[in-house]
């Protein structure tokens, strides 16, 4: 058996992401040494783009080279915005490089046919579904998607007022689940909002705990093979 010994590097666009990655890898994995790289201007500008720019991307790959640098065992992007980023620069590094929602969408083509998606930040939801389809299409399963984004949530959460933040992304749950048979969370900062949430009747995904087991079974099936 191996010892989980590892190093895993997060990389943040958002403070609202960190503490509900933390949870799960106390909760789950408290073995292993989490260490936090962040740079809060990626999701200021990226609400004001809606798009990804060659300059973003840079960022990005500048957070990680400091996080393979500080001898991580594997890195995970904690913001799904940058998910279609991580595709484009994997291949240039050693250590496995995940996103922060990929496994959590696979799951939900695995055991869902109408598909409803949540986000808070503008880009996140347009990005999620683009992947879904993606994934499906790859499966050739058939699924439907309603997409829903609140974006005053977002500026709730930024703003302390999280009792607001989970009522108005409770509000967009109870009218998906009316038409859809499963529901995602497009970012980390939305998981806090399970916890005020009952009855719904439909499965609801989060990615925190499926990206950190996803992470470290990457980092372990590498360590095996070496």
């Amino acid at each position: 058996m191996i010892d989980k010994d590892y190093k895993v590097g997060l990389i943040h666009a958002t403070m609202n992401s960190v503490q509900p990655i933390l949870t799960v890898f106390k909760s789950y994995e408290p073995q292993v040494t989490v260490m936090n790289f962040m740079d809060e201007s990626l999701i200021f500008e990226l609400n004001k783009t809606a798009t990804i720019t060659l300059d973003m991307k840079r960022r990005l790959l500048n957070l990680i080279e400091k996080a393979v640098k500080s001898d991580v065992d594997g890195v995970l992007l904690t913001c799904s915005s940058f998910t279609p980023v991580v595709e484009e620069i994997s291949h240039l590094f050693d250590v496995p490089i995940l996103s922060a929602d990929m496994s959590m969408l696979e799951k939900a083509v695995d055991i869902g046919t109408q598909i409803g998606i949540i986000a808070t930040v503008e880009a996140a939801g347009p990005t999620t579904e683009t992947l879904l389809k993606k994934i499906s299409s790859e499966r050739r399963k058939l699924i439907s998607i309603k997409t829903v984004v609140i974006p005053e949530a977002f500026q709730a959460l930024q703003n302390g007022r999280d009792t607001e933040h989970d009522e108005l992304i409770y509000k967009e749950v109870k009218e998906l689940s009316k038409d859809c048979d499963i529901i995602l969370f497009a970012q980390f900062s939305m998981a806090r909002a399970v916890e005020t949430i009952s009855n719904t009747g439909i499965p609801i995904l989060t990615s925190p705990q499926i990206s950190v087991k996803a992470i470290i079974d990457e980092i372990t099936k590498r360590r095996i093979i070496s």
